[in-house]
């Protein structure tokens, strides 16, 4: 029987999502479920959601069992043939409260913090040892299984996985297929979606969309760098950092605003604190979302728990279609994250890298990019120096490694002396605990 393990299954909505999906295809509807988490609380919240999902749309055709804790990781993974990953180490409370309080201060404000900048670093450094014991595990039980990593920071994690394990990893993420739809969207261009072709490369978060023409061939920059251009002249949005990116390095990027404003050193900046506004950058978003998500979940779960009644309908993600092109044979084209083996030609080889990817049962399928403008490579470089070294501190464990990783994360950098970025670092290890503990 095929089956599918899902760490982090106490992530109970994209858990839902993720095995919906499966749910809603012919090929993965009798899949055998394994859903994994320390959590036994949020583990049972998923499991009676997930038989739910099942019983409603897919006349309990799958097959549901659930593991909970270290000891029972092995038994989760035995045998799979998909591992989808969704862990958060240290959840919002305690690790992002003090990933986003710590750094404050030091005057180093930021937004999301879990992609890059001081918090996806520390985020970073708490999960990949975690992920080390997956693998392992992996190697013994499920030696050809796919490890499709949704887990941010992507380009760190999936990155060391690539690196450092004999696993087969592919990073997902959800950016890359609303990239283009959302642009054309929010600048009034929906007669131009249907037929239209893109072209989108970078890395996780920083992809670019190098090309897009509509369904006749004709090239929409030209109009969409004008009408970017007048929407940030005269009014306020949530996207004007990349609108920004548009007018000065001429291309749009795959993530949301608010996470780019944090990827440089461009926009929040304590010497010129107007830009906040100007920009509107949300600060400290990410811990409003998770408070706001936190007691949203009560509600609906309570709901759901109440009455029974839950649907789906199969979302956008990624990782269904994988599994059915796998399985099946049948070609499906994907933004993936996997590492630089000569697919773009101006970042390095041991760079993980968000590049368009066509997947069959011969597996994962990166294309060869080329080059990209000189002016999005040196900014993905910015981030991968960062990521890179990261990755290092991460199999070194070493503290001065994990110095160089901020020193070299172009935000903290920019803000932040050499004496303390130490002194924050040693004050988020510290404060992170046994989560961190394997760091000398």
């Amino acid at each position: 029987m095929l089956k599918i393990t899902f760490m982090g299954a106490g992530s109970t909505v994209f858990a839902r999502n993720v095995l919906g999906d499966c749910m809603c295809s012919e090929v993965l509807r009798e899949a055998e479920l394994a859903l994994y988490d320390i959590d036994p609380v949020r583990l049972q919240e998923s499991e009676i959601i997930l038989r739910a999902l099942n019983h409603n749309i897919n006349e309990d055709r799958a097959v549901i069992h659930t593991y909970c804790g270290v000891e029972n990781r092995k038994e989760a993974l035995r045998g799979a043939t998909f591992v989808v990953n969704a862990i958060q180490v240290g959840l919002y409370e305690p690790c992002t409260v003090i990933d986003f309080e710590v750094p404050k201060k030091y005057g180093l404000r930021q937004t999301i913090a879990d992609t890059l900048g001081i918090g996806g670093i520390m985020r970073a450094l708490r999960t990949i040892p975690v992920l080390q014991d997956f693998a392992n595990d992996m190697e013994e039980v499920c030696p050809d299984a796919w490890f499709l990593n949704y887990t941010n920071p992507m380009a760190m994690l999936s990155g060391y996985m690539q690196r450092y394990t004999g696993v087969k990893t592919l990073g997902l993420c959800h950016s890359v297929q609303v990239c283009s739809e959302h642009l054309l969207k929010a600048l009034n261009m929906e007669d131009k979606l249907e037929g239209r072709r893109e072209l989108i490369a970078g890395i996780n978060h920083m992809g670019w969309l190098l090309e897009i023409t509509d369904k006749d061939g004709n090239d929409l920059y030209p109009e969409i760098r004008i009408r970017a251009a007048k929407k940030n002249e005269t009014e306020k949005h949530r996207d004007m950092v990349r609108y920004e990116y548009i007018k000065h390095l001429g291309y749009y990027c795959t993530e949301s605003s608010e996470h780019n404003a944090e990827y440089n050193p461009l926009f929040i900046k304590n010497k010129y604190p107007e830009l906040i506004d100007k920009f509107n950058i949300p600060l400290d978003e990410y811990p409003r979302r998770c408070v706001k998500q936190i007691n949203g979940w009560k509600e609906e779960k309570d709901r759901i728990l109440a009455n029974g009644e839950i649907t789906h309908k199969r979302s956008r993600e990624y990782a269904s279609h994988i599994m059915e092109a796998m399985i099946t044979g049948k070609p499906y084209k994907i933004g993936g994250n996997v590492l630089n083996t000569g697919l773009i030609d101006n970042l390095p080889a041991d760079a993980c890298v968000e590049v368009p990817c066509m997947i069959d049962s011969y597996g994962v399928n990166p294309c060869h990019v080329g080059r990209l403008p000189v002016q999005l490579a040196a900014m993905n470089m910015t981030n991968i120096n960062a990521q890179l070294m990261t990755i290092e501190a991460a199999y070194t464990r070493k503290k001065e490694d994990i110095y160089r990783a901020a020193m070299l994360d172009p935000h903290t950098a920019a803000e932040l002396s050499i004496d303390d970025i130490v002194a924050m670092c040693d004050e988020l290890i510290e404060a992170h605990g046994e989560y961190m503990a394997m760091y000398k």
